[in-house]
This record gives structure tokens, C-alpha cells and sequence, in this order.
């Protein structure tokens, strides 16, 4: 069931990958647990000053609404 949850991130990221790559950025999954996506922000995102924004009103809505059990998103190193 786990592994299936991930699948579904993963393909989730995918989704949402291209539009943040258009602005010289990347995200990468990194783990899910108890409910919370942790994801590695890259390129131009690692450093903006918008990654808060991105994450909130675009990555972890979109997998909040997509995928059920995914509470919350955060970025780690």
C-alpha cells in the first residue's frame, strides 16, 4: 500500500515537474511519511524567493488534491 502511495507521488511529480523546470528549476520526491512529501528543490528553485509559494500553492496543493493521504509537503537538502 506504501509503495503504491509513492507510485502515485512520483507520477504526481512528474505532472507538475515541467512547468517548474520552465523557470530553471527542478523537484525531486524524497521520501513519504505519516502523510508528509519531502522533496529536494533544484536548480534555480533550490535559492528563490518564491520556493515557499511554489510549495504551498502549487506542489502540496496539487498532491494534496490528487493524492489521498498527503497532508502536507516540505522541502529538505
Amino acid at each position: 500500500m506504501e509503495n503504491e502511495k509513492i507510485t502515485e507521488i512520483k507520477k504526481v511529480i512528474e505532472k507538475i515537474r515541467p512547468y517548474i523546470q520552465r523557470d530553471g528549476g527542478d523537484v525531486e520526491f524524497v521520501t513519504f511519511n505519516d502523510g508528509c512529501v519531502s522533496v529536494r528543490m533544484l536548480g534555480a528553485c533550490s535559492q528563490c524567493l518564491m520556493l515557499d509559494d511554489t510549495i504551498k500553492d502549487g506542489v502540496e496543493m496539487i498532491l494534496m488534491e490528487e493524492v489521498d493521504g498527503v497532508t502536507s509537503v516540505k522541502v529538505v537538502d
